[in-house]
């Protein structure tokens, strides 16, 4: 018997490795993958008093372009779901704050006032806050999960969150271009310009170069060469400056 607050909060085990989860997948393999034509305002966002009051703090705490980056991981993400996992089930309110709250470690509040890695630090940080606004353990703890592993782009085996899954795809869709094609370029066009890029490959660009100075242990490093150093050009600045897919949105 299924646990009802598993499924609704988004604990369902998927695969971790997009692989595995896109092998032989009916509609997103091939060079023309099922596009459907959505736009922004097809994905409104889910609204109570949590959501308005995390908004609330998150829109305090960090810049523009992280706050916009995170709205435009949560439309990427339902598109990809509604398209490609429409059997896919879970709590849309518990995915929108695990986006508005993925980045939060990077907030000047946190990152350089931490020794941890940024994703860790913005888990408990996110898991303390929904606690602390009234939300339920089991949202807390699904959102906390999703945030610690959204980086960990490079582990192939196992399993990971339902929530955790379109996290990542979604993210590194936005900030690297990655299967870009299995969404619409107008869902691209309309949710840019809904939530504009202003500048966010450079800015996060920088940001994943600060932590790497300031935390060379840091999460992030996975991304690089082993050993990486200081000194050492970052390949992941680099793939998110380089982003080709988002260039011409980026201004």
């Amino acid at each position: 018997m299924v646990d009802y607050s598993t499924q609704f909060y988004g604990f369902t085990a998927v695969p971790r490795s997009p692989d595995e989860l896109f092998k032989d997948h009916p509609t997103a393999l091939g060079d023309h993958p099922k596009q459907d034509v959505f736009e922004v305002n097809d994905f409104p966002f889910p609204d109570s008093k949590l959501v308005r009051e995390v908004k609330a703090f998150v829109k305090k705490e960090l810049n523009e372009q992280t706050y916009n980056h995170s709205h435009r991981v949560y439309i990427y993400g339902t598109a990809l779901v509604r398209s490609h996992f429409p059997s896919w089930s879970y709590d849309n309110e518990t995915y929108y704050l695990a986006c508005l709250l993925h980045d939060i470690g990077t907030a000047d509040k946190y990152l350089a006032t931490t020794k941890m890695s940024f994703e860790f630090k913005g888990a408990i940080v996110a898991r303390e806050l929904i606690l602390n606004l009234g939300g339920v353990e089991d949202q807390a703890d699904s959102v906390c999960d999703a945030i610690i592993r959204h980086q960990d782009i490079f582990v192939q085996g196992g399993n990971i969150t339902m929530i955790g899954q379109v996290l990542q795809l979604a993210t590194i869709l936005d900030n690297v271009g990655l299967r870009a094609n299995l969404i619409h370029p107008k869902l691209i066009e309309t949710t840019t310009t809904a939530y504009p890029r202003n500048g966010w490959s450079e800015c996060f660009a920088r940001t994943i170069e600060k932590e790497l100075i300031l935390k060379p242990w840091c999460h992030t490093s996975t991304f690089e060469i082993p050993n990486w150093k200081a000194g050492t050009k970052s390949q992941f600045a680099t793939d998110v400056r380089g982003n080709v897919v988002m260039k011409p949105f980026d201004q």
